[in-house]
C-alpha cells in the first residue's frame, strides 16, 4: 500500500514538473504538492486568500516584490514559524508576476509603486485585472 501511495506522489510530482514551459514555474504553483519546501534558487509566499506563489530569487531585486514585502512586515509582522503573507490576492499578485516577466516599464513601476503605497490597490477586482491584460495598460488607482 505504501509503495503504491509512493508511486502515485512520484507521478504527480512528474506531472507538474514537465508542464512548466520555461525554467520560471507558472504564476501560480499550486498547493498539490505536498513539500512547503521551494525548490533551489525559488521562494514561497503566500496572498490574503492563502494562495501559494513560487517565485524564482531574481524577483526580490524588483522595487513591486520590495514594497509587498515592506507591507507585509507592517501588517503581519515578522513570523519565523509561519508562511511569508503579502497583503494582496491572488489576482493583484498575478498580475505583479505578469509586469516582471514583461520587463515592466519604470514609469510603469513608479505609478504602480505609488498606488500600493496609497492603499487604495490592495486587492484589484478581477474585472480591473482582465481589462488591464486586453488593453495593456496598467489600471493604477488614486490618481
Amino acid at each position: 500500500m505504501a509503495r503504491k501511495w509512493q508511486r502515485m506522489a512520484a507521478l504527480s510530482r512528474k506531472r507538474i514538473s514537465f508542464s512548466r514551459r520555461n525554467k520560471d514555474l507558472d504564476i501560480a504553483e499550486s498547493c498539490t504538492t505536498s513539500s512547503n519546501v521551494a525548490d533551489k534558487g525559488h521562494f514561497v509566499v503566500y496572498t490574503t486568500d492563502d494562495k501559494r506563489f513560487v517565485m524564482p530569487l531574481e524577483y526580490l531585486s524588483h522595487n513591486i516584490l520590495r514594497e509587498l514585502f515592506r507591507m507585509s512586515e507592517e501588517e503581519f509582522g515578522l513570523s519565523s514559524d509561519g508562511p511569508i503573507r503579502l497583503p494582496c490576492d491572488a489576482v493583484f499578485m498575478e498580475y505583479v508576476i505578469k509586469l516582471i516577466r514583461r520587463g515592466v516599464a519604470k514609469d510603469l513601476e513608479k505609478a504602480l509603486l505609488k498606488s500600493i503605497e496609497t492603499s487604495l490597490c490592495y486587492s484589484l477586482p478581477a474585472s480591473s485585472f482582465h481589462q488591464g491584460l486586453t488593453s495593456q495598460q496598467i489600471p493604477v488607482f488614486g490618481y
